[in-house]
């Protein structure tokens, strides 16, 4: 019976020595695992060493337009017409479109020049052809054209990207 026991206590040490060496060599194998697995999550957001050189060229990026400044004249101007034996008005309130700080800034100085080309050209109009969609448009870019023109003169910089009407009365 002792050498049953003996046997058995054998057995029993074999066994168990077997289930810690398979223990152990699946924790390494986990715990190698992991470390790989940190590593190449590591080298990926760190970047590694990337050889510039051999990328592909960046597309280039369109400039990103500056923000829009509106200078608005005021008071809005009023012109009158002679329209078929009738006394005719129109009125117009405008803003200036620009995205350059300082030359809007510059351009407080030269609103008297701009509001009086303005009215000139606003006073040389024909009424009929204001009654249009048309015609209101073409007034609108010949009077940007007229505005920008006399600020290359004056500024050396047209400084203004549109001329706005914010309002349309024909009467």
């Amino acid at each position: 019976m002792a050498k049953q026991q003996a046997a058995a206590a054998q057995v029993a040490a074999e066994s168990s020595g077997k289930s810690r060496k398979t223990l152990f060599v699946l924790v390494g194998v986990g715990l190698l695992a992991l470390l790989v697995s940190l590593g190449g999550v590591g080298f990926f957001l760190l970047g590694g060493d990337r050889d510039e050189t051999t990328e592909a060229p960046a597309e280039p990026v369109a400039p990103v337009r500056a923000m829009a400044l509106y200078q608005t004249l005021e008071p809005p101007f009023v012109v009158n017409y002679s329209h078929a034996g009738r006394q005719r008005y129109m009125q117009v309130s405008v803003a200036l479109l620009g995205r350059d700080q300082g030359g809007m800034a510059s351009l407080n100085r030269h609103l008297p020049l701009i509001r009086n080309q303005l009215v000139m050209l606003f006073s040389s109009e024909e009424f009929e052809v204001l009654l249009t969609p048309e015609g209101k448009d073409e007034l609108r870019q010949r009077a940007t054209l007229a505005v920008q023109a006399l600020l290359e003169k004056e500024v050396g910089n047209p400084v203004i990207e549109s001329v706005l009407f914010t309002n349309l009365v024909l009467q």
